[in-house]
Order: C-alpha cells, then sequence, then structure tokens
C-alpha cells in the first residue's frame, strides 16, 4: 500500500506533467482528467492540486535553483517528467514542512516510478546540491 504523501506526489506530479506536455490543457482540465482516471481519492487530488498551484505559483524561482544545482546541464534540455520531479521537490525544500532526506527519496521514488534508468542518480545529485545550497542539508 503507497502512502498518502507518496499518492498525493505523485498525483501532483501527473498534473505538472500533463500541463507541461500540452500547453493547452490547463489545470483545470488536468485536474479533472486525472480525477476520472484514477477514481475517488478523498483529499489526494484537492492536496495535489495544492501542491501543483504552489509549483506552477513559483516555477522561475525553482527553475532557477534547479538550473544553479545541474552542473553542465541546461534545464530546458532535461527530460519534462525530470523537470517536473525536481520543481515539486525543489518546491517542498523551500516550504521546509517536510524533512529534506524525505523530500529526496520521495523524489527519487518518483523517478524509479516514471522517469528512465538514468534519472534516480540526476535527481539525487541535483536536490541534494540544491538542499546543500538553501542550506537544508
Amino acid at each position: 500500500m503507497i502512502r498518502t504523501e507518496t499518492r498525493r506526489r505523485a498525483r501532483a506530479l501527473q498534473l505538472l506533467y500533463a500541463m507541461e506536455a500540452g500547453p493547452e490543457v490547463a489545470a483545470d482540465a488536468a485536474y479533472r482528467g486525472l480525477a476520472r482516471l484514477t477514481g475517488p481519492e478523498p483529499g489526494v487530488l484537492d492536496e495535489a492540486r495544492g501542491m501543483v498551484d504552489g509549483v506552477l505559483a513559483a516555477r522561475h524561482e525553482l527553475d532557477r535553483l534547479a538550473q544553479d544545482a545541474a552542473d553542465n546541464w541546461r534545464l530546458e534540455r532535461v527530460a519534462t517528467i525530470e523537470r517536473c520531479i525536481l520543481r515539486l521537490a525543489i518546491h517542498e525544500l523551500l516550504i521546509g514542512s517536510t524533512p529534506p532526506r524525505v523530500v529526496i527519496d520521495q523524489a527519487i521514488w518518483l523517478a524509479q516510478r516514471f522517469a528512465g534508468a538514468r534519472a534516480p542518480a540526476f535527481i539525487n545529485g541535483v536536490l541534494d546540491r540544491v538542499a546543500r545550497d538553501l542550506g537544508v542539508l
């Protein structure tokens, strides 16, 4: 059984990816589509939507932090799913309500589940550096 917090992050990632993959997909449409696919998940989708709203509001700052930590990688060249994982995790690191190691571990889990074979190591490296730059590790 996957914990509620992990499902919330996975749903937030799916929403971010849907909006990033299709620029014509608005947040409301992505939310309704995901709700149809996943079925009833009391609170999980609403909390995921809240996370997405926070990521979208801070997107430029999140991207700057990720870019600064991603040595030799331009963020626009990073796979969409990996960019979304980084944005989501950096947003959580900035909020500070979840321990940094938990945020990073969850991001690695998302990368293992949704991204390519090399993604977990990349995500781990970037987030570790962001967390250190922010002074939370």
